[in-house]
């Protein structure tokens, strides 16, 4: 009886065995999935399709965030902030996401201040080139632009008063126009202003 009942406990036993050992947690515990991201993509390029190479290495990929370091640790690379982060294992803790996200916060802050700044700037220089134009069109030509002021018109006795400038002492061309003037004062004494016609004499009886 005794011998009967230790049978059925190893018959038992062993289908139970049987049972796990054909799971698939059981396979899962028996076999150690990969660490980090470095053995996963290891075993992935040993797959020989090319497809399903790809498709071990976007899950990769997916399941671990960070990337060992040359001196040990790991890195995070944050794309929406262009930078890494130190992180102690394979994916990002709670509180070293929470970390990470901060950092992106201020990030953004950071970008909006300088959008302002840069934008502020622009419009200084603006009103600065608006402001200068204005000035050059108001200020008076330079010295050497000004516009020459007409030449008033000379009667004709004023033209023949003016001495030619650069003549010879006692020369015919610089004592003419002298000259001349004396002459047409004499006719005027003699002869009257001409054109200017002198009322006839009657004739006594």
């Amino acid at each position: 009886m005794t011998a009967s009942r230790n049978q059925i406990v190893l018959i038992a036993a062993m289908l139970g065995y049987a049972v796990v050992s054909s799971s698939p947690a059981a396979a899962q515990w028996w076999s150690r999935g990969p660490a980090d991201f470095e053995e996963c993509a290891d075993a992935a390029e040993k797959n020989p399709i090319k497809e399903a190479r790809t498709a071990a290495l976007t899950e990769c990929n997916a399941k671990f965030a960070g990337r060992r370091k040359p001196g040990g640790g790991y890195t995070y690379f944050d794309f929406m902030q262009n930078r890494n982060f130190d992180i102690a294992g394979p994916n990002p803790t709670a509180d070293e996401q929470r970390h990470i996200d901060e950092q992106y916060a201020i990030y953004l802050e950071d970008q909006r201040r300088s959008s302002i700044a840069a934008a502020f700037a622009a419009k200084q220089q603006q009103l600065q080139q608006a402001s200068l134009k204005n000035e050059t069109e108001k200020a008076p030509p330079a010295t050497g632009s000004i516009a020459k002021q007409p030449v008033s018109p000379r009667t004709a006795g004023e033209v023949r008063r003016i001495k030619p400038t650069g003549c010879a002492k006692d020369s015919f061309s610089c004592d003419w126009p002298r000259l001349s003037e004396g002459i047409s004062d004499l006719k005027k004494a003699l002869f009257g202003t001409p054109g200017k016609i002198r009322p006839k004499q009657g004739l006594s009886g």
